[in-house]
């Protein structure tokens, strides 16, 4: 994963599975999710944090995770564009890829209009004034 990027280690929860305690598919995305806001947190970039609704989701899953599975969430910001942030991640456990992703937010206005990245986030995650 290129640059900045964040671990955060997570124990798969019995919510997070289905009857057979298999991740349901929508779990790995709010893993990523738990992953982005943690590096958001780490440099003291919340404030805006309901501005930046998803636009395109993507995963692939290539093992199974259950229930009580430990896991790392990997997360980077893969590329800046002039109002989106497309971030790329991986989930592992013990250091095998299981799932791996990308989702792109795009920062908005009050409106909810497509809004430039601020230039303070901009420079945090790598991406120059």
């Amino acid at each position: 994963m290129p640059g900045l990027q964040h671990v955060e280690r997570l124990r798969v929860a019995w919510v997070d599975t289905d009857a057979g305690g298999r991740i349901h598919f929508v779990a790995a995305l709010r893993y990523a999710e738990v992953a982005e806001n943690a590096l958001r947190r780490k440099l003291d970039l919340l404030a805006d944090w309901a501005d930046y609704p998803r636009r395109r989701v993507e995963a692939e899953y290539l093992a199974v995770l259950r229930f009580e599975d430990e896991i790392d969430v990997l997360i980077a910001p893969e590329r800046l564009g002039r109002t989106s942030i497309t971030w790329v991640w991986r989930i592992e456990r013990g250091g095998e890829l299981c799932v791996q992703g990308r989702h792109t937010v795009v920062h908005v206005d009050e409106g909810g209009r497509p809004s430039p990245l601020p230039e303070r986030l901009r420079a945090a995650l790598g991406g120059g004034p």
